[in-house]
């Protein structure tokens, strides 16, 4: 699928906090969905029973060679079908993504303020169309039943109903459907269950006479208990892992996975300044690194909010754009909502990696009244501009905190992803020449061989108590040294003022 790029926009600001160096945030990046290689992408709405199921695909390749089966606990009416635009899904994942936040320190050494600003834009939304066609058939040689049959935009449908899955195999294979080799051990299950099959492919007329060049999203609803969405089958034509991203909305709070853990993905975490500069990759590696943490297994939760259009509270801190409206709420499938009632909607984004040795199941839902806001938030702090530099008072105390924080975002990094000893001391450091004197708590950091400036701008980075020289002495040997050196000093003067005298 073609992968969208959101224009980068207007820089929201947040609360300000109440702290020592005075500052507000702003937002800077996101890492969406299109970050992840094999992926795919599904709405989910859940009312009491009541389902709707929005997919997205990252097919590629040829769209005359495009299938898909998907399982379905009911034989859908031709009502019960729709093709939306796929602007919803870019929304939905520009707005809950993984967000980088920005704040701005201030130098109260010249009490100068910084501000930014700057734009943010999203494309309109069109209205999906479609047209539907209905008929009814067997086929009795392959025990297999042509339950119903729609043309819905540019996709031929069928419902498919089977006793047995060699049966539907040959029957798919020999109406000209590509399917994996794999696929008759993982439609048994589902036969087995008593599940009918949505079977999709291509009208390349009806795509032509449309004027589209991409595969638009397809959209199902039925009301059944069953809240599931199959992953088996996807996995039978996988290479490895596959991605799954779910934007999932509810009346009363969180969707979470019943039959996997739903862990939250590390968030609120201060990291280097320069993460800002490849943002996505960072976000990557946090996750994959989760990913291996957690054993392989499980659901991550990167978004929870009520996003509700009359709810007054804040729908998210910092904000990546504005929040889904009527219109997007609508496409999607929320059908409970209306203004001016006591009806909510609750946002929830989750992130899988599956594959089939760790996720032999398919994943099962339940929609929880935990409403509990959750984003995946990572925080980058500017430090206060030079200017005339840090002389004053609150300066020095300044630049010793912004020392200490900067080794503390280093930690942090190397602990979320795995990485960061490349010029580790110089990220750490790079503001310690404006220090009239090293701090006597960096010692350790000297003990492991910290290189410390040696060509400060502003005064002596030496206080009296160490030497330029001394680079992990104990405390012991530099009390010697320094007495030796008071002798030597004394031993010259006298020898000095007696030669002198002599003369």
């Amino acid at each position: 699928m073609k992968n969208f790029q959101m224009v980068l926009g207007m820089v929201l600001s947040i609360s300000c906090f109440h702290h020592s160096w005075a500052f507000c945030g702003f937002y800077v990046a996101k890492a969406d969905a299109t970050l992840f290689n094999n992926k795919s992408e599904v709405i989910l709405v859940r009312n009491g029973t009541y389902t709707v199921i929005t997919m997205g695909s990252d097919f590629q390749g040829n769209v005359k060679d495009f299938a898909m089966v998907v399982p379905v606990p009911v034989v859908l009416k031709q009502s019960d079908i729709a093709v939306v635009d796929r602007g919803i899904f870019d929304r939905l994942d520009a707005y809950s993504a993984p967000r980088l936040t920005e704040y701005y320190e201030e130098n109260l050494c010249q009490q100068r303020w910084i501000e930014k600003e700057d734009m943010l834009a999203y494309p309109n939304v069109s209205e999906a169309s479609s047209r539907m066609a209905n008929e009814l058939t067997e086929e009795d040689n392959y025990h297999v039943t042509i339950e119903a049959q729609y043309t819905v935009g540019e996709y031929d449908i069928l419902l498919l109903s089977a006793t047995e899955s060699e049966g539907l195999k040959h029957w798919l294979t020999d109406n000209g459907y590509k399917i994996p080799a794999k696929a008759e051990r993982v439609l048994q299950p589902y036969i087995k269950s008593n599940m009918k099959f949505f079977v999709v492919k291509v009208n390349l007329n009806e795509m032509k006479k449309g004027g589209f060049t991409t595969l638009r999203p397809i959209q199902i609803r039925f009301d059944h208990p069953k809240f599931m969405l199959p992953l088996r089958l996807g996995m039978a034509n996988s290479n490895g892992t596959q991605d799954m991203i779910v934007y999932a909305f509810s009346p009363n709070g969180r969707v979470e996975c019943t039959n996997y853990r739903t862990v939250k993905i590390p968030t609120d975490r201060k990291i280097p300044l320069f993460i800002q500069h490849d943002f996505g990759s960072f976000y990557k590696s946090v996750f994959d690194r989760a990913y291996e943490r957690e054993g392989k297994n499980c659901v991550f939760l990167e978004y929870a909010w009520n996003v509700t259009p009359s709810w007054g509270g804040m729908k998210c801190d910092p904000c990546v754009g504005d929040p889904p409206v009527n219109q997007d709420f609508v496409q999607a499938g929320v059908n409970w909502y209306q203004r001016n009632t006591a009806s909510s909607i609750f946002f929830t984004r989750l992130h899988v990696r599956y594959d089939q040795a760790h996720f032999p199941m398919d994943l099962q839902f339940q929609s929880t009244p935990n409403t509990e806001h959750f984003q995946a938030r990572y925080i980058i702090t500017h430090p206060a501009p030079v200017y005339d530099g840090f002389d004053c008072e609150w300066g020095q105390s300044y630049l010793v905190e912004l020392h200490d924080r900067r080794r503390l975002e280093w930690e942090e990094w190397l602990a979320l992803t795995g990485s960061g000893n490349a010029a580790r001391y110089s990220y750490i450091s790079e503001f310690d020449q404006y220090l009239h004197q090293i701090p006597p708590h960096w010692r350790n950091e000297i003990e492991e061989q910290y290189e410390l400036p040696t060509l400060p701008k502003k005064g002596s980075i030496w206080p009296d108590s160490i030497s330029v020289e001394w680079s992990g002495s104990s405390e012991g040997d530099q009390s010697r040294w320094g007495w030796l050196l008071g002798l030597l000093t004394f031993v010259s003067a006298f020898i000095f003022f007696s030669n002198r005298k002599l003369k």
